[in-house]
């Protein structure tokens, strides 16, 4: 294209000409010459520019998205209809009217106006890294002059529908650089259509192509409304390997001037779609396309009077294939395990998008109930469509009773790397709101309960927690336990231990400030910090910051060089003390938290100060934490470790100091009153944490937060281990108890009991 015009022809555009005609019409353009597509023409992006212009659209529509909130679904929606009321209300000039007039006639003959495909094509759609899946319109069979004007329009339009305006918004996509050139196509009135991938889109397997085809029009399809016949055929030989037919009850016609939901005869309607020698015609277009291309495509087709036509094609959209080639695989070794544990199938469909999602059930039947999913939630629907996209963001997996893998849940749930299943036939019925489930979106499907670290007997109980008023917390460690302990009916994180994490960065943080690299030591402890937080949304994690002895930060790389050797460790260079005496580390601890905190928005992270010796050092922490731009706050809470004997005895005085609550340390505070080693063999039978000195300890502890009214909490085993003991701490007052994941349902369990008895 030698000058820049309003209307260009399939035939004079090439790849390179996306600006201008946008995505979809590039790839029409390349491919119109040697395949068989339907002919058209594009309606520019600098015809829809100047529109813009000529009506004074651009500062209107600048000043209405100006005012979204984009959090405020009634607020995006509102302004998106305004926008585009603006739009289809505005004049096409009488220049640009003539020539699509002009072109449409072309299209025709000299009896009558044809019937065309009216498609959008935005100058950043069908790229490589981005999927603009179902977000902009696309209207069929349209005819006549006026009918088209209005369409282009509606297409126009339709860049502002909330649904691409939030896309946009999410991707850090500038609204004002981005525009929409119209593809006209004289229209196929499909019998049988489709799309093709050559490459498997779940486990990105190149070997093969794999086909999808339904009866009529392929909207049908692409809104995951029907469930398509799915066949895989090897690349090698053209083989068809796999078939499997669903059976279609409705496809979309054309009758009249309008497209029409018919239902399929029952001779057809469990019938395989297309013959064999027409998939193995479509595979040897897809392997041309690839070829031509030179990465994978997703192809759309169709078939009228046994005539196949290319419709459309653009690459495979998946961000990060080896992050899904590896969910595939995590997938297949779960199908392997899970058989044998017991877990029962309760439902099977096709694997959308590859990986593992634990969660509960949340059906949704329509769009205007998304706001009902949490983060955390399994969402099941008959379908999804573009207005489902925030909730698909929060979901951990995704299921739907119809589509195939080129519907929106499955294009959609690939590019954000969520497990997904497509065409679970009856699932809104089966799966019920609430219900914990495992989704393998490799494999297809869904078990019972939760996979891999709570039993059957847990599964069930998890289904109706109980509630109690006094909290129960869980001690967590490992970043990698986060998502599936969060399942847990736990009230928060008691204990957040710090030395997992730093073993985990593996060398000594001393060593990494000294070689320049403390912000990589801040990202990891940050990425770490972040995976609790979000795992639990709302409910606190309270971190205790780092309690290594010298003996343990001696294991990590350079250790030796930066610890003193110490007889006794645990009596010796640790906590608070550290702190004070060579802030450098625990700064680096702080800078980590308020990343996570101001930054990454987890403002449920809370910091925990462990084995705190007298109240001056309380002091001095706390003017460390504070001239680090940390204060205590509604959702910033200080709470202090209560391990050793002085903190008992001068409670009073460390409360008035300021904090906000305290958890007991039940084996360090046990060993340093009895003064006894528990992994000494020789005396460890002695370590009783129900001694009367201990109980002494812990009740004085409690009742003194009770009387200043702060947290108490007990984030050592003996709670877990002890329901005589527990029963004490919740009768003396205790807010709290901290427990392993293993014991959070009994020890909740035997407290809703212990609270009972004194409400009796």
């Amino acid at each position: 294209m030698q000058t820049v015009h309003y209307i260009e022809w399939l035939k004079d555009i090439v790849r390179e000409n996306v600006s201008l005609v946008g995505g979809k019409g590039a790839n029409l353009g390349e491919i119109y010459k040697s395949n068989p597509t339907p002919n058209g023409f594009v309606v520019t992006t600098k015809a829809y520019f100047d529109f813009l212009k000529e009506n004074n659209l651009s500062n209107k529509i600048n000043n209405l998205v100006g005012l979204i909130d984009f959090k405020n679904s009634e607020s995006l929606v509102k302004a998106s209809e305004q926008i585009k009321k603006e739009i289809i209300q505005s004049r096409i000039s009488e220049t640009l009217a003539k020539k699509i007039v002009s072109a449409y006639r072309l299209l025709g003959n000299v009896l009558s106006d044809p019937f065309v495909a009216v498609r959008s094509s935005s100058n950043i759609e069908d790229l490589k890294n981005v999927s603009f899946a179902g977000q902009m319109e696309t209207f069929l069979n349209v005819k006549g002059d006026a009918n088209l004007i209005l369409k282009i329009k509606e297409v126009w339009a339709s860049l502002f529908d909330s649904k691409a305006l939030f896309y946009r918004h999410e991707n850090k996509l500038d609204h004002f650089r981005i525009g929409s050139a119209v593809v006209i196509q004289k229209m196929v009135n499909s019998e049988m259509s489709g799309v093709i991938f050559t490459i498997d889109p779940v486990n990105r397997d190149k070997t093969k192509v794999i086909i999808e085809a339904i009866y009529g029009l392929g909207e049908l399809l692409a809104k995951g409304e029907v469930t398509p016949d799915h066949y895989e055929v090897s690349k090698k030989g053209n083989v068809i390997v796999y078939k499997k037919v669903a059976e279609q009850q409705i496809m979309l016609k054309k009758k009249g001037f309008s497209n029409n939901k018919i239902r399929v005869s029952k001779e057809k309607c469990g019938k395989q779609k297309i013959t064999d020698e027409q998939i193995v015609k479509l595979v040897a277009l897809g392997k041309k396309l690839e070829s031509h291309y030179g990465y994978p495509q997703d192809v759309e087709w169709a078939i009228e009077k046994n005539k196949i036509y290319i419709l459309q094609t653009r690459p495979v959209t998946t961000k990060d294939a080896l992050k899904g080639l590896f969910l595939h695989m995590q997938g297949e070794t779960l199908s392997k395990e899970i058989g044998s544990k017991g877990y029962k199938l309760l439902l099977q469909g096709d694997p959308a998008s590859p990986g593992i999602g634990m969660g509960r059930v949340n059906i949704i039947e329509n769009a205007k109930e998304i706001s009902k999913v949490k983060k955390g939630d399994v969402l099941v629907a008959q379908a999804t469509n573009p207005d489902f996209v925030p909730a698909m963001k929060k979901a951990v997996a995704i299921v739907t009773e119809k589509g195939g893998r080129t519907s929106h849940a499955a294009i959609v749930s690939r590019e954000l790397g969520v497990p997904a299943i497509v065409g679970a036939k009856n699932a809104t019925k089966i799966l019920k709101n609430g219900l914990l489930v495992t989704v393998n979106g490799t494999s297809g499907d869904v078990y019972k309960g939760i996979y891999g670290i709570h039993s059957k007997t847990i599964n069930k109980e998890l289904e109706e927690p109980i509630v109690t008023a006094t909290k129960v917390y869980v001690n967590l460690s490992d970043p990698s336990l986060a998502d599936r302990t969060a399942l847990l009916p736990a009230d928060g994180v008691g204990l957040l231990r710090a030395e997992f994490i730093m073993a985990q960065v593996g060398t000594h943080p001393k060593k990494m400030i000294r070689n320049g690299k403390s912000s990589v030591f801040v990202n990891m402890l940050s990425d770490s910090l972040e995976k609790f937080c979000r795992a639990f949304g709302e409910r606190p994690v309270v971190y205790r910051t780092s309690d290594l002895k010298t003996n343990e930060y001696k294991n990590l790389i350079g250790g030796r060089a930066f610890e003193p050797h110490e007889e006794n460790p645990m009596l010796g260079y640790r906590g608070a003390f550290r702190y004070i005496n060579d802030p450098e580390v625990f700064n680096l601890e702080l800078e980590a938290i308020k990343k996570v905190r101001f930054i990454r928005g987890c403002r449920n992270l809370w910091i925990m100060i462990p084995f705190v010796r007298t109240v001056k050092e309380l002091i001095q922490v706390k003017r460390l934490i504070s001239s680090s731009g940390l204060y205590r706050s509604e959702s910033f809470k200080i709470w202090m470790m209560v391990e050793i004997p002085s903190n008992v005895i001068m409670l009073e005085k460390f409360i008035n100091v300021g904090l906000d609550g305290v958890s007991i340390g039940s084996n360090d505070l046990t060993q340093l009153i009895l003064g006894i080693d528990r992994d000494n063999s020789e005396i460890a039978h002695e370590f009783d944490e129900q001694s009367e000195a201990v109980l002494w300890a812990f009740e004085r502890a409690i009742k003194m937060c009770g009387k200043y009214k702060i947290t108490s909490s007990i984030c050592g085993q003996a709670a877990s281990m002890y329901p005589s003991l527990l029963e004490k701490l919740v009768k003396w007052g205790i807010t709290s108890v901290s427990v392993s994941p293993d014991a959070v349902l009994a020890t909740r369990k035997l407290i809703s009991e212990f609270e009972k008895k004194i409400v009796a």
